[in-house]
């Protein structure tokens, strides 16, 4: 593709290579896949794979090709398929072949790339920037399945650390945020509907912890019985362990050289659980912002805990790089401006807030893609995974599942009011 000069040239390179890389990196995932993995169902809260992948062109095809562009939709007969809401997740595993799904992402990307080059950009800017973000989340989901498949099929990843081990001290340090406001949310053209519209916060003064909590700090609570012991859970987490009868978090590794690496793959209410047992709390999303995002020197936000640079290898482990968590101070560079590490990338972090409106909140690109989830049953997560793309890491993006759910990258830091 040669883009022609224009006074929007520059806006439609930045998204002409944006949609590029994000592709190759999908295209990366389809070439590792074998059948079995890409149309089963490995748990009923996921669509399988391959399901994901022929959503990921469905959306590019509707918003960009019929909504935006005018024409004719290319494949009817996925519509039902792949629309979010044309099947329930048990009946999505009826789909074609992967040469044909892969063949319906680039039948679709070639007429998108056509329609760039005519395209007035600058209106449609921000929902070309939006299924840049939407591929993202919707590759790093699919990772999320490919791990519940690999652990269904006892594959463990035996990799050891290359990093000098953290101290237990050190590991349990937390910061004080000095009370005062603070700027939450995101006005750019990046930010999602949910994360606008930016907005001045006051605190009072609290302490979080510095880095994620480890694997090492986590096996006191197994080895204390804490999932034996209902003092430590929420009336509703200790309900529900009665039903998961789970021992240890879903990603769970008994190797010690694991333990300076953060906790992985626990439900919001096993996170609380510790939280408790250690005599802390988990943050509000306010909270983890502030810490993560606020430079009170400058009077200002940052887009990124360190600046405005975007993520790289040098500030977080992302974007399926390691394919795996690395240790909480592995990336001393991607420090906040209150100190605190690893805030980005690794593992989401899950928060004691409810995923609800700020004020402002008008729904993009259709009221489905958050509006549906202000219900009072979704816990936000802040930070981002090791499976993270680029695109979708920033302090105010925010996350959100069901408190029972781990199969996502997810653990936490706590906070408390008094130190």
């Amino acid at each position: 593709m040669i883009l022609k000069l224009s006074k929007s040239t520059s806006t439609k390179e930045f998204i002409y290579y944006a949609l590029n890389d994000c592709r190759k990196k999908t295209l990366k995932l389809i070439d590792e896949l074998d059948d079995t993995t890409f149309r089963n169902q490995y748990h009923p809260d996921f669509s399988p794979v391959g399901w994901h992948l022929g959503h990921i062109a469905y959306t590019e095809s509707l918003w960009l090709l019929e909504h935006s562009a005018g024409l004719r939709c290319l494949f009817p007969q996925y519509r039902k398929l792949f629309a979010a809401d044309g099947l329930p997740k048990c009946e999505r595993v009826q789909l074609p072949n992967l040469e044909e799904i892969a063949d319906y992402l680039q039948t679709v990307r070639d007429k998108v790339l056509e329609y760039l080059e005519v395209a007035d950009i600058e209106p449609q800017e921000r929902l070309w920037r939006f299924l840049i973000q939407h591929e993202s989340q919707h590759c790093e989901i699919l990772t999320y399945v490919w791990e519940l498949a690999k652990s269904q099929q006892s594959i463990v990843n035996s990799q050891q650390s290359k990093f000098v081990t953290l101290d237990v001290a050190k590991q349990a340090e937390m910061v004080m945020i000095p009370a005062g406001e603070f700027e939450q949310g995101n006005n750019s053209l990046d930010a999602l509907d949910n994360e606008s519209l930016c907005h001045r916060v006051y605190l009072d003064t609290y302490w979080i912890d510095r880095y994620p909590v480890t694997c090492g700090q986590y096996r006191e609570f197994m080895r204390a019985g804490g999932y034996e012991n209902s003092q430590w859970w929420s009336k509703a987490g200790w309900q529900w362990l009665q039903t998961a009868q789970v021992t240890q978090p879903l990603y769970w590794h008994s190797d010690r050289s694991y333990d300076d690496h953060p906790v992985c793959g626990v439900s919001w209410y096993e996170a609380e659980a510790y939280s408790r047992f250690v005599g802390k709390r988990l943050p509000t999303e306010a909270e983890w912002e502030k810490a993560a995002s606020w430079d009170a020197q400058a009077n200002h936000r940052r887009t990124y805990p360190w600046g405005e640079e975007i993520p790289t290898p040098k500030y977080c482990n992302c974007d399926r790089l390691i394919s795996q968590t690395t240790p909480v101070d592995a990336y001393p560079e991607s420090k906040s401006a209150y100190g605190l590490f690893d805030t980005l990338g690794n593992v989401w972090e899950w928060t004691d807030s409810w995923f609800a409106p700020y004020q402002g909140f008008q729904s993009y690109p259709y009221v489905g893609y958050s509006q549906v989830y202000f219900d009072n049953q979704h816990r936000v997560l802040k930070g981002g995974s090791w499976a993270t793309r680029p695109w979708v890491l920033r302090a105010s993006f925010r996350n959100w599942y069901h408190p029972n759910v781990r199969q996502i990258f997810a653990g936490f830091r706590c906070a408390t009011s008094f130190n």
